[in-house]
């Protein structure tokens, strides 16, 4: 009985391996995009931590609100597959992905929507607005990935709410890429 047991156990055992859930949607930041020509995780990891802290930090200024959501909806694919983080706690990365929908939700942002469409609706809208171009961010927030009429999600930005997964998950992940001891993280 045992030898007819073992061949079911170990196909249920691979049928378990074999199960995985699907890496998150990952985008590429435009250069520039996170205000720094350099390392443009750490950019991202920076502003994002900075920004979600507290929403006095982006009020009246949606500029790096829409620059800070673009960084959550990159973050939250890249921590996931590029090797780079492969030592970042897997709690940290999937608090990133919970962080990328909270966002999402609050700017009325499909849950499907291509994480590329997204940050570049968000930093063409936060180019735009850099330039006081009301007209060009509407247009850059205006693809079927935004759901809501842009002047909507352009309030938003304008007055973003505090955000607890994206506060907490951006300090998570800010810690780890900056380790108290003065390690360097990525050596």
């Amino acid at each position: 009985m045992s030898r007819k047991l073992l061949p079911c156990l170990l196909s249920l055992m691979l049928a378990g391996c074999a199960y995985e859930t699907p890496l998150p949607s990952t985008s590429q930041l435009p250069p520039m995009s996170m205000g720094s020509n350099g390392d443009q995780d750490i950019a991202a990891l920076n502003l994002s931590s900075w920004a979600f802290a507290s929403p006095s930090r982006t009020a009246n200024d949606p500029v790096n609100a829409a620059r800070a959501a673009a960084a959550v909806d990159y973050l939250a694919g890249e921590l996931q597959r590029s090797p780079r983080w492969d030592g970042m706690s897997v709690m940290t990365k999937m608090q990133m992905v919970r962080a990328r929908d909270e966002v999402r939700r609050t700017l009325g942002v499909a849950a499907n929507a291509p994480s590329q469409a997204v940050v570049n609706g968000l930093v063409g809208a936060a180019n735009a607005l850099s330039l006081h171009d009301t007209g060009a961010a509407e247009q850059a927030l205006s693809s079927p990935a935004f759901s809501r009429p842009a002047p909507q999600t352009l309030a938003v930005l304008n007055h973003l709410p505090y955000l607890q997964m994206a506060n907490v998950a951006t300090q998570h992940a800010a810690a780890q890429a900056y380790p108290e001891d003065g390690g360097c993280p990525m050596c």
